[in-house]
């Protein structure tokens, strides 16, 4: 059974009440706005959104701000959810409580973040969140400049849908970027790049006839292969799992690996092969940064533990457990039907704490989410 999706819900209330006094913006003047009558609209923008996810309730694990900030909304829509962080003034919530409470929820280790706003909400977020932390942005402010948001509310609960159920969701790094709202109140359009965040983008694509299937799926290695090269460095090491598709990306970079075994590669060269536990354990004690690439062995969706009993519980726990990495093509994960990729490490808190949804690497600098679980559905 696949572990309940872990969302983290964070609502800048403000959000947008500057665009119906003509502010042209919320930032610094939402007291103004409120005085000339205008009513928030952020609460109702992200009930569309989560309306989505009132089906897949009981698949869900939520961790939300306090208040206006998230926590009110969900109790009205009848969502189950913890609340984390806290505010400076329940009456008048700011800027700075939406970076406690988005560095709070980062630290519960959601799946996604979840937040509406606009573009000083995305900076807000981007101050606080690390770079592998996946977050997505509910369009709700009068500037949404930046290219984390859903193209809608609707668009966005139906994402976050999506990644609830395990479907293929791609991500890609998008652009934080806010406006100078003072310049654009004279008429100046002003914008600025303040960082990037990790979103998810909806995984459509057409799975390959089956004949078609190896000579597809060999460009994609050839492609995979070629990021590969380009991650080499001085400081990087790499540790590949057994396994045809390791295999492949070794043979398309013309080096000679082994089917069967667990390679080293570190500054474009094979330093290890077929390696022992031991030998890896004796490499790692001498320090360095380290990546451990790994595909799902025989036809159970394994990734730990069945035929890589090389790549122990210390060794995974040594290397870290964000720089384990999976490689599967799209057409390999399409043929698990949705089933979840599955470890089984001899180490049960490693496991349930690799359990979750995980990057897999699909093609040159293409990135998947995918389930992994300690248990089989």
């Amino acid at each position: 059974m696949q572990a309940a999706f872990r969302l983290g819900l964070i609502i800048n209330p403000l959000a947008g009440v500057g665009g119906q006094a003509a502010l042209k913006g919320s930032d610094g003047v939402a007291e103004q706005a409120l005085a000339q009558g205008v009513l928030p609209q952020a609460q109702r923008r992200v009930a569309i959104a989560l309306e989505q996810l009132l089906p897949l309730r009981e698949q869900l694990q939520i961790f939300a701000a306090p208040g206006p900030m998230g926590s009110d909304l969900l109790t009205e829509l009848g969502f189950d959810h913890e609340v984390i962080g806290e505010l400076g003034d329940a009456n008048q919530t700011s800027a700075e409580d939406t970076e406690r409470c988005a560095a709070a929820l980062q630290q519960t280790g959601v799946d996604l973040l979840l937040f509406a706003g606009g573009d000083g909400t995305a900076r807000n977020i981007c101050n606080q969140i690390r770079a592998n932390q996946l977050v997505l942005g509910i369009p709700a402010g009068v500037k949404i400049h930046s290219g984390v948001y859903a193209v809608n509310p609707r668009a966005a609960g139906e994402l976050v849908a999506l990644l609830v159920k395990g479907d293929l969701v791609r991500l890609r790094e998008a652009d934080v970027r806010d406006i100078d709202e003072t310049a654009f109140r004279q008429g100046q359009v002003k914008t600025r790049h303040y960082g990037e965040l990790s979103v998810p983008e909806e995984g459509r694509f057409v799975q390959q006839v089956k004949q078609g299937g190896r000579e597809v799926e060999t460009l994609v290695l050839d492609d995979i292969a070629a990021w590969l090269q380009e991650e080499q460095d001085e400081e990087t090491g790499w540790i590949l799992g057994p396994g045809s598709t390791n295999l492949g990306l070794l043979e398309a970079m013309g080096l000679h690996g082994t089917l069967l075994g667990v390679d080293v590669l570190r500054h474009g060269e094979l330093i290890l092969q077929d390696a022992t536990e031991q030998q890896l354990w004796t490499l790692l004690e001498q320090g360095g940064d380290w990546r451990i690439l790994v595909t799902a062995i025989g036809g159970q969706g394994h990734i730990l533990g069945r035929g890589n009993q090389q790549l122990s519980p210390r060794i995974v726990r040594a290397v870290g457990l964000d720089n384990l990495m999976v490689v599967a093509t799209k057409t390999k994960l399409t043929t698990l039907n949705g089933r979840p990729f599955l470890v089984d490490s001899g180490d049960a808190e490693l496991d349930q704490q690799l359990t979750g949804l995980r990057r897999v690497l699909s093609g040159y600098r293409e990135e998947m989410l995918y389930p992994v679980s300690w248990k089989a559905e």
